[in-house]
């Protein structure tokens, strides 16, 4: 934990970006009966029932202190997602000496990925282009790519969406929307915080 919040503490470098990586499952949902559309006086109606029409996965990287992200809707989440995802990171921040990436511990984010994924010299190369952190096990809401994706659940997916073409060009939509004002995420838990907060922790791990 104090390393995640360390990283949080420094400066702004934009040689040294630092971004948080979380991803999300989406229900494609379909209407089963046609909406009755809002009017004077009247809100829009929607029967409870609904048609599933498969999954989705989006796939969230934020920059805090710069207020950026980078936002991607897949079929899955597999390996090969998960490198092609990085591959686009890292060519997004070409000027970076590292690129220091906070994630959780699922067992594609790792640089184990990048070899299943593509050929070795390049899977080599791609992976000396991250700093890969790892919040710990259930203390995922170190992430602050949660935060980023709690927003994007109740501004853009807080409604039916029943095809994949559609999701995406709304995510998009939501992405260009959030890059433009540059909204940051302005984190206040401290290591200081934590040992103060938490310090019946810390004493048990002293014992």
């Amino acid at each position: 934990m104090e390393q995640v919040l360390d990283i949080y503490e420094r400066p702004y470098d934009p040689r040294r970006p630092v971004i948080c990586f979380d991803e999300r499952p989406c229900q494609l949902l379909g209407d089963v009966l046609m909406p009755i559309p809002m009017k004077p006086g009247h809100i829009q109606r929607q029967d409870y029932h609904y048609k599933r029409n498969g999954t989705c996965v989006v796939l969230m990287a934020v920059e805090p202190l710069a207020g950026r992200r980078i936002v991607k809707v897949t079929e899955r989440k597999t390996k090969q997602d998960y490198t092609r995802f990085m591959k686009g990171l890292a060519s997004s921040y070409p000027e970076a000496e590292k690129i220091i990436v906070v994630q959780d511990n699922l067992n594609t984010h790792n640089p184990s990925s990048f070899y299943e994924a593509c050929k070795a010299p390049e899977a080599f190369a791609l992976s000396q282009r991250f700093e890969m952190v790892y919040t710990p096990k259930k203390a995922s809401w170190l992430n602050m790519a949660e935060i980023e994706l709690s927003a994007l659940s109740k501004q853009c997916l807080d409604r039916r969406i029943a095809k994949m073409g559609v999701m995406t060009e709304q995510v998009r939509a939501w992405t260009v929307k959030r890059n433009h004002s540059k909204t940051k995420i302005c984190w206040n838990f401290t290591k200081d915080k934590a040992r103060e907060k938490l310090s019946r922790h810390y004493t048990t791990i002293k014992n």
